[in-house]
């Protein structure tokens, strides 16, 4: 129980780091851009972090697992910080030299071709972001969490800072009549001003982790790092592949949607605001992965681990269907912090939310591959993932547009949990109670159905709606209590000791 409580702090810790900025870019960040900015142009800046997002599996190749693997042991940490700390920052010096150098071609591949400086500031952000993770992978696994989250913090208040600097006040000093700020600021390019504030983000983020680069041995062990790599090289196709599973219905929708590429980056737009109301649900399953990966190898050797592992999934998904349950039942206010031009895609929400509590189950469930080192399966799992992903988006986006990524999310996170959970109870078992966690899944899809038929039968007003929610969300509550008094005693009982 200890160790539990002990996983639930620090992932409270990550959590605290990863809910609050994300809250401050859902509170701040997300109402003002939605509100801000036209869908197709709100979709620019969906589609390019989209590609952001993978390149940066590719700029990391997962060394950070990798450490976490290699430098566990407190013997082996310098050299295996040391070696994957300069393995990444050569592979990133020739990747961003090379984007730099291509950066109009780019541009123009992805639609943009009035806009080459946007390649460039993706290059130098995924950049930054890439020679931060090892650092950000030793706060993790030397138990820092509060570093870690002070400066994942401070990340996000500097991006809305220089956001807000760039399109707030700059404008508002030249209506005053101060016209240096016009070297800072053109009104045409308004979408770029999203991506040089992340840019001077990330920077300043790399410059707060530079005492952790600066006090590495820099040493480089070639038999290492080909041993590293050799254990990364599968989990680089699992990462790729998550990837593509979250993020490549953005591009297939801007290609696939139509023939007409405004409507398609307007639908992109529509998907990528409404994945924004899915946040919470998604910066849970961030925050226990960032927690669980360390905790799980830390503990690889206890006699009873599998216990251990079993109560850990149990909990995930017991608090990830409360989540899921209280965004659903509230989203008549929730939507609110979207501009009315992009409330259009709230259907997809309900779909996303489950995906994402897959995903969760999917880390979860997984963890058997990275523990028994068979992470070739996990390569294979994924990638099946990936086929699943893209056949669905292709077939499904040009009949139901936005709502396509969010289905073929769902049923491919749903596929790999399950995947990963049959193949571990062959290889490395793990006694997880799924009948009630599939209880706990049942009844919050129950929830929700109740409340969406309820809704559409008697139509009761704003403040009707509220309150019908709020009963159905305490009904699910007291199901839970039912469902796991005897839990709840032997946790209230191991508690007060």
């Amino acid at each position: 129980m200890s160790l539990l409580k002990k996983l639930a702090g620090e992932t409270a810790i990550y959590g605290t780091s990863s809910i609050l900025s994300r809250l401050l870019h859902f509170v701040i960040l997300t109402p003002f851009l939605t509100y801000y900015f036209t869908k197709q142009e709100y979709g620019v800046v969906t589609d390019l972090y989209a590609w952001a997002a993978l390149l940066l599996v590719i700029y990391t190749y997962r060394m950070e697992t990798a450490f976490f693997r290699f430098g566990s042991k407190e013997s082996d940490m310098e050299r295996s910080f040391s070696t994957a700390a300069i393995s990444l920052l050569a592979s990133t010096a020739v990747l961003t030299v090379l984007f730099l150098i291509f950066a109009p071609e780019i541009a123009r591949w992805l639609h943009y071709p009035d806009r080459p400086e946007y390649v460039r500031w993706f290059a130098l952000i995924i950049a930054f972001d890439a020679l931060a993770a090892i650092p950000f992978a030793r706060l993790r696994l030397e138990n820092r969490p509060i570093r870690f989250a002070v400066i994942k913090t401070l990340n996000i208040l500097v991006n809305i800072f220089f956001i807000f600097f760039f399109l707030k006040i700059c404008p508002w000093l030249l209506e005053q009549g101060y016209e240096w700020a016009g070297w800072l600021y053109n009104p045409e390019r308004e979408i770029g001003y999203v991506f040089l504030s992340n840019l001077l983000a990330s920077g300043s983020v790399l410059l707060f982790l530079a005492p952790l680069l600066l006090k590495a041995q820099w040493t480089f062990e070639a038999g290492l790092w080909k041993r590293m790599l050799r254990y990364a090289a599968p989990l680089i196709v699992v990462g790729v592949a998550g990837i593509v599973n979250q993020f490549v219905g953005i591009p297939l929708l801007k290609e696939l949607a139509s023939d007409d590429m405004d409507y398609n980056i307007a639908q992109v737009g529509l998907y990528g605001a409404a994945a924004k109301l899915a946040v919470l649900m998604n910066l849970f399953t961030q925050a226990f992965n960032y927690a669980a990966e360390p905790f799980f190898f830390r503990n690889a050797a206890r006699e009873d681990k599998s216990t251990l592992y079993a109560q850990v999934g149990q909990g995930f998904t017991l608090v990830g269907c409360l989540a899921f349950v209280g965004i659903m039942l509230y989203m008549d206010v929730i939507q609110y912090y979207l501009g009315a031009d992009l409330r259009g895609g709230l259907a997809v929400v309900p779909f996303l939310l489950m995906a994402y509590l897959f995903l969760g189950l999917y880390y979860n469930f997984s963890i058997w591959y990275k523990l028994a080192d068979r992470t070739i399966i996990g390569g294979y799992i994924a990638t099946a993932g990936s086929v699943i992903t893209i056949g669905l988006n292709v077939w499904l986006i040009p009949r139901y547009g936005y709502l396509a990524p969010g289905l073929a999310a769902l049923a491919c996170y749903s596929f790999m949990a399950a995947a990963s959970y049959l193949t571990g109870q062959r290889y490395y078992p793990i006694h997880y109670p799924v009948g009630r966690m599939a209880l706990y899944i049942l009844g919050a899809i129950a929830a929700y159905a109740l409340s969406l038929l309820l809704q559409k039968s008697y139509t009761p007003g704003f403040a009707a709606g509220l309150a019908l929610n709020t009963v159905l969300l305490l009904g699910y509550l007291s199901f839970l209590a039912v469902l796991e008094r005897q839990g709840l005693r032997r946790l209230v009982r191991q508690l007060r000791k």
